[in-house]
């Protein structure tokens, strides 16, 4: 696989059956792996991969795009912004290795969709149980910023992940007002139907999305493969350190979501 492909929005219409899209998401997770479309985002994350954190100067930092985590049949996604840079960037693996992956984790290990509470290295152990974690912006930039431009750019890639889901996804919590802005237009092009004029985002908004069979499906309102999409407060050191997401706050839209997409 060519290292400087960028995206492309080529996967087909139809959604694939459940091992051609489990084969299909590894290969996207590689290629997510080898991108170079933003050069801004990759001088950045190689620079980070290079200078390292003290803390973390034995480590080898992984220093590429992050792909996203989790079982290629999750019934439900969570949408963050970009990796960390000295988390996910660092560790290869997303919300791992940095204070908003151990709030995050520890809530989803609290509602019993994970294994275990921490999140360290990709060789820890951690499991999903019918849930993936993704975003918009598979590098980390600068300030924790990335710009529209691209968001845009990486638009594709989480096109094509929410194509290879949509057999199996029925429930997205998206954090953070910049996660919700890239999320919308992705369910879109994914084949979702989404209102117009676009929902707000607030911490607690819950929007049915129809699907491709239209309102009145097997699957409840949102047709056969609807979807219910959440909005929640970043898990960012910002939102958890002031008390504006608490953690009885994200286990309360969690629970709420993982109910909403048929998990246990």
């Amino acid at each position: 696989m060519d290292a400087s492909e960028a995206p492309s929005d080529s996967a087909p219409d139809s959604a694939p059956d459940s091992a051609a899209s489990a084969s299909a998401l590894v290969v996207l997770d590689r290629r997510v792996g080898g991108c170079r479309a933003c050069p801004r985002l990759v001088d950045w994350r190689e620079e980070v991969a290079r200078t390292k954190r003290a803390a973390f100067a034995d480590w080898t930092y992984w220093g590429r795009p992050v792909p996203g985590f989790g079982p290629s049949d999750a019934r439900m996604l969570i949408v963050g912004l970009a990796p960390a840079a000295h988390g996910g960037n660092r560790t290869g693996r997303m919300f791992t290795g940095d204070r908003s992956g151990d709030v995050l984790y520890q809530a989803l290990y609290d509602v019993g969709l994970a294994s275990q509470p921490t999140a360290v290295s990709v060789d820890d152990g951690l499991e999903l149980y019918g849930v993936r974690i993704t975003s918009p912006v598979h590098c980390a930039p600068p300030d924790n910023k990335p710009t529209p431009g691209e968001r845009d750019t990486c638009r594709p890639w989480l096109v094509q992940e929410l194509r290879l889901l949509r057999p199996t996804l029925r429930a997205v919590v998206v954090l953070g007002a910049f996660g919700w802005q890239a999320a919308l237009p992705a369910f879109a092009e994914a084949g979702w139907t989404v209102p117009r004029p676009r929902p707000a985002f607030g911490h607690g908004t819950r929007v049915t999305l129809d699907g491709p069979d239209g309102p009145g499906g097997a699957d409840g309102p949102g047709g056969a493969d609807g979807l219910d999409v959440f909005g929640c407060f970043h898990v960012s050191q910002r939102n958890t350190f002031t008390g504006r997401l608490t953690p009885g706050m994200l286990r309360d839209v969690l629970r709420t979501a993982a109910g909403a997409a048929g998990l246990p």
